[in-house]
């Protein structure tokens, strides 16, 4: 029987049950919002007592399923104030479902100023004190090694860095990955929230957990074989993602004039084979070393766009090193050294901040005098002084939006205070309508139009008109809630809009994992409901569709090469919820 479990930080209580009948066929995303959206008060304060952070597995999670190791943390955001999912790789979502845990909630939090470590085996869940040396300022990469000396090193490791212990709202969990690395379950600002339960860390030992049961064994192995086909026959999740990683976008935007440069000034650049996806390959491949041009962020992926990217003697740098990150830092920052942006991204990992808003806002700091254009010494030193903190350090761990009001600019790229992703709303209008949207602020995530849009998976619809965009950005919204609630990663979206097989293996696979015989009218079902509950959860926390918009600059700065504006009006942007 699958556990609920609840810590409470107040009184240090831990309440162990069956799952509550009304989430009984809910996990992942949907668990997530559906819980936050019953039990968060929407008006309360995101760092204070009446919060709650929930950990939700996929409906496939724990299963041999190719990419079903994602896990969705949900709560209310201190960054945008909107009901908040935000989802990761690394071990702890496999662990979670094989123990047979389908939700843990953290509520509650501790008068006194202690840090602890919640740890949770089939025993159930014991809290100790932090140890001193993983506090003020001790990285993640420090801190991972010491938990790994303390609890073992097979075990799964959640924590707040230093900039979720200062309650920053850039602050996200990071996760050890099998190799002991950094995931992140990066946007949002849920670290902070973890930081003001007072909680440094989760471990999670599965050791003589009984694993998941399959209703339909056979039928579950053949679909699964079918989906895993799909997944490696498709040229992007099979051939351009395991070669050249999420970078591989930089010239394809490039191209397309849609990559936003200079802080979101023109969309296109000159110097983007110095920070490409084919260079970062021909880099990796060249030093060797502790270099991997293909990995996997969690046991069973085969899509496997992740790398280690090494040094110039084959030392590790960082890994998940992503076209969000070089594009923030090369193009829109114009640090022109991959060197430099994977120091930083690996401080950025090292301190817990989400990669893209702390990226982003380095650019507005640019534009806004707090640093020297292109400098990525500069731009390093500024985000290791979060562990600090610094003045500087809480500004840019601030984030964006926070960058922006500091240096007074009125072209600040963000929506609902979540910094705008890479890639530019005026030349690729149906991503505009998802930032504009989606309920948890800017988040291409949430809706990917650049399938479409760009890549031509799934069909095309031109990117400069606004024909077609407004179903567009809807019906990847409804897919993608859907998809954040299987466990699996967003990138088999690509394979699932193209290949039918692909899609209607999924759909055999949950149905064969619990018995069940969902169609995919079911599928869209659950994304349009999930939608909806968290549209609910915003409404109640007083934002209405005049939140749903881009920033006016957008309106009336074209943006090169292809000169365009953001045009589309508000009734426009409001039929995207029109279902």
């Amino acid at each position: 029987m699958d556990k609920f479990i609840r810590i409470n930080m107040t009184t240090k209580e831990v309440a162990t049950s069956e799952v509550p009948e009304k989430y009984a066929a809910l996990a992942g995303r949907a668990l997530t919002s559906y819980f936050v959206n019953d039990e968060v008060k929407p008006t309360c304060h995101a760092l204070g007592k009446n919060n709650k952070l929930i950990f939700a597995p996929g409906l496939l999670s724990g299963t041999t399923a190719a990419q079903s190791g994602r896990l969705s943390v949900g709560g209310k955001s201190p960054l945008t104030g909107t009901i908040k999912e935000s989802n990761t790789g690394g071990t702890f979502s496999q662990k979670m479902a094989k123990m047979g845990i389908k939700a843990l909630v953290i509520e509650g939090m501790p008068e006194e100023d202690k840090f602890y470590i919640l740890k949770i085996d089939m025993n159930g869940v014991t809290i100790d004190e932090a140890p001193a040396e993983i506090l003020g300022g001790c990285g993640n990469y420090e801190a991972i090694t010491v938990l790994n000396a303390k609890y073992g090193a097979k075990v799964g490791i959640a924590l707040a860095g230093p900039a979720g212990e200062y309650r920053l709202p850039t602050a996200n969990i990071s996760f050890k990955d099998p190799e002991g690395n950094i995931r992140s379950a990066g946007r949002g600002g849920l670290g902070a929230v973890l930081g003001s339960k007072k909680v440094k860390a989760l471990i999670i030992d599965d050791a003589g957990a009984p694993g998941v049961t399959i209703a339909k064994p056979e039928e579950f192995r053949a679909a699964a074989k079918a989906f895993a086909k799909a997944l490696t026959t498709h040229p992007v999740t099979g051939q351009a993602l395991p070669a050249y990683g999420t970078d591989v976008l930089i010239n394809i935007l490039n191209e397309a004039g849609g990559l936003p440069a200079k802080n979101f000034t023109t969309g296109r650049i000159d110097w983007n084979d110095k920070i490409s996806g084919e260079t970062l390959n021909a880099t990796i491949s060249e030093r060797g070393g502790q270099g991997k041009v293909s990995h996997g962020c969690h046991t069973g992926c085969i899509i496997r766009c992740s790398q280690w990217y090494p040094d110039k003697e084959g030392n590790y740098i960082t890994s998940g090193f992503e076209y969000e990150t070089i594009w923030a830092l090369g193009a829109n920052a114009g640090i022109q050294d991959l060197d430099a942006i994977a120091y930083i991204d690996r401080a950025m990992d090292d301190v817990g901040v989400d990669a893209i808003d702390v990226s982003v806002a380095v650019a507005t700091a640019i534009e806004g005098g707090l640093l020297p254009w292109g400098d990525g010494n500069a731009a390093l030193a500024a985000i290791k002084e979060i562990a600090t903190p610094t003045p500087l350090g809480r500004i840019i761990g601030g984030g964006t939006a926070i960058v922006g009001k500091v240096c007074g600019l009125f072209r600040t790229p963000i929506v609902k205070d979540q910094a705008i992703p890479a890639y530019d709303p005026r030349n690729v209008k149906g991503i505009g309508l998802t930032y504009a949207t989606s309920p948890m602020g800017a988040d291409h995530t949430s809706g990917y139009t650049i399938a479409t849009n760009i890549l031509k998976v799934g069909g095309y619809v031109d990117p400069l008109q606004k024909e077609g965009q407004v179903e567009l950005s809807r019906n990847l919204q409804i897919a993608t809630a859907a998809v954040d609630s299987t466990g699996m990663c967003l990138f088999i979206a690509f394979a699932i809009l193209d290949i039918p097989e692909g899609f209607n293996a999924l759909v055999d696979m949950i149905n064969a994992r619990y018995g069940l015989s969902l169609t995919a009218d079911d599928v869209t079902a659950l994304g349009k409901s999930i939608l909806k509950v968290e549209r609910n959860f915003n409404a109640a926390a007083g934002f209405t569709n005049a939140h749903d918009r881009l920033p006016e600059f957008f309106e009336y700065e074209p943006c090169p090469p292809h000169n365009q504006v953001w045009d589309f009006t508000p009734e426009e942007i409001d039929e995207v919820y029109n279902f």
